[in-house]
């Protein structure tokens, strides 16, 4: 699995029912073609899709994302940065929250400055800023990788909730 792989499988469970084609992931997305099918090739070996590429394991998902994701794509907050707000500092999510710090993915149009977090892949802002969807799952995979054990649990809630598309329990 490469990091891309997960904003990958997260873009196609957003597209819920809707009929997709590779050129669709490609342009949403900003990663080639070659790329997009590299990826899902790699997905299906991880059991993560379907034999067709086109239908997500949702369960399969969302346990990769809470017992695997910052063990296999751990990140490290890095030096302060320009950028769009990521983890418990996306404008959904930092209400839930009180923190002091802020997480930005590097971006020199960004209007916040915090600590960088490096996105999954090199176009994820861009991609981000087309799909508010997208960067709202996005944020909360960053949670699941920089968040201390509230913020984590608060972030795999929220995410099986999208993902399943079930309403989740209240926070604590």
């Amino acid at each position: 699995m490469r990091p891309q792989d997960i904003v990958v499988l997260l873009k196609i469970v957003l597209l819920g029912k809707k009929e997709w084609q590779y050129q669709d992931l490609v342009r949403s997305l900003y990663i080639s073609g070659a790329e997009i099918n590299a990826s899902l090739n790699r997905s299906k070996e991880a059991g993560l899709i379907d034999f067709n590429r086109k239908r997500v394991n949702k369960l399969a998902l969302l346990e990769f994302l809470q017992y695997g994701l910052k063990y296999v794509f751990p990140v490290d907050p890095g030096p302060l940065s320009k950028g769009l707000p990521t983890a418990h500092s996306h404008p959904v999510v930092k209400n839930k929250i009180i923190s002091e710090s802020i997480y930005v993915w590097p971006d020199m149009n960004g209007k916040e400055y915090g600590q960088s977090i490096e996105p999954l892949y090199a176009n994820q802002v861009k991609a981000a800023l087309e799909d508010s969807k997208l960067y709202e799952v996005m944020a909360l995979v960053d949670m699941v990788r920089a968040g201390k054990t509230r913020e984590v649990k608060m972030a795999i809630l929220d995410l099986n909730k999208i993902i399943t598309d079930e309403p989740s329990p209240k926070h604590n």
